[in-house]
């Protein structure tokens, strides 16, 4: 009989490529996920991994192993939730993971229509780096990952990117810089005091892109992973801030800033990650049709 506890870790492997990062997800040794891993082979007669240099690739009979268990745990998964919740029980569990470069409201926004849907849904909202999201993705423990980005082909995650809308890139800032800054705006940003998000954001590497182009080379006070951060500098007139443009109302109501320029050839994009590659869960169907109708507007695009 299959050793279904040794094909859990084959399929560990197989996603993170790493014996390593394996054992420490698991809380394991890397000692022990090797010796199951050697003994699960010696048992199926077959070489599931190829080494290359410190990674491990799958043969033809490990991406045929690897689809086979992709299906066995989402089922195992959807039986375990199943169980936990009462084989009568009306309610689903829709749990989500959002990417800690998606503004909170923003968040919010895409995901309100959830609890009003017919079907009861309890929402799991878990928020956290993109790299773990897509891990937690790949073994079914999250339905869907809000990101700024879609899922990098080479993670080798088996996963397909729903695009939710796009939008343009706002600068804003408290009316004093505005009034500073905003006449001959964009070549004013140049030394400007700004304030941008982490490196490894969607929109960082979109305004470095568009700081070249333009050859702007602003005086940059700080960098944030954290958005809300960000803006609480902002509201206190530590420097100018980009947003999404669908974010300019709360700015303006919530940090007392104004509108100092938009960047409209420069569009941010989010993302709806799911497992599925056509849409069919209602409630990620309904986060993808909100941010259609209600967020992603033309307005919101071109403002």
């Amino acid at each position: 009989m299959l050793n279904y506890k040794q094909l859990y870790y084959f399929w560990n492997v197989a996603k993170t490529g790493s014996i390593t990062r394996t054992a420490e997800k698991l809380h394991l040794t890397p000692q022990t996920i090797s010796g199951q891993l050697t003994e699960f082979e010696r048992n199926l007669g077959v070489d599931l991994f190829r080494r290359v240099g410190k990674r491990f690739e799958l043969t033809t009979a490990g991406k045929m192993a690897l689809s086979h268990a992709d299906d066995l745990f989402q089922i195992g998964n959807e039986l375990e939730q199943l169980l936990r919740h009462g084989v009568n029980s009306s309610e689903q569990s829709f749990r989500v993971g959002i990417a800690d470069a998606v503004p909170r409201s923003l968040a919010y926004q895409l995901l309100a229509p959830v609890i009003s849907l017919p079907v009861p849904v309890r929402l799991i909202c878990h928020e956290d780096k993109l790299d773990r999201l897509f891990a937690e993705l790949a073994i079914h423990k999250l339905d869907l990952v809000i990101a700024d980005q879609p899922l990098p082909s080479e993670l080798g995650v088996k996963g397909y990117n729903h695009e939710l809308g796009r939008c343009s890139v706002t600068f804003c800032a408290v009316p004093e810089l505005v009034e500073r800054y905003s006449p001959a705006f964009p070549s004013s940003l140049n030394n400007a005091p700004m304030l941008l998000p982490g490196d490894k954001t969607a929109m960082q590497a979109l305004l470095d892109r568009w700081f070249s182009k333009c050859q702007i080379h602003p005086h940059i006070i700080g960098k944030f992973d954290d958005s809300a951060l960000m803006k609480a500098f902002g509201k206190a007139g530590a420097g100018i801030f980009p947003v999404p443009s669908v974010m300019v109302e709360e700015v303006r109501g919530q940090y007392g800033a104004d509108v100092l320029g938009v960047i409209p050839d420069a569009l941010i994009r989010y993302y709806a990650i799911s497992v599925e590659r056509r849409i069919t869960h209602p409630a990620v169907l309904a986060v993808s049709q909100a941010a259609k109708k209600i967020l992603f507007t033309e307005k919101n695009t071109d403002r």
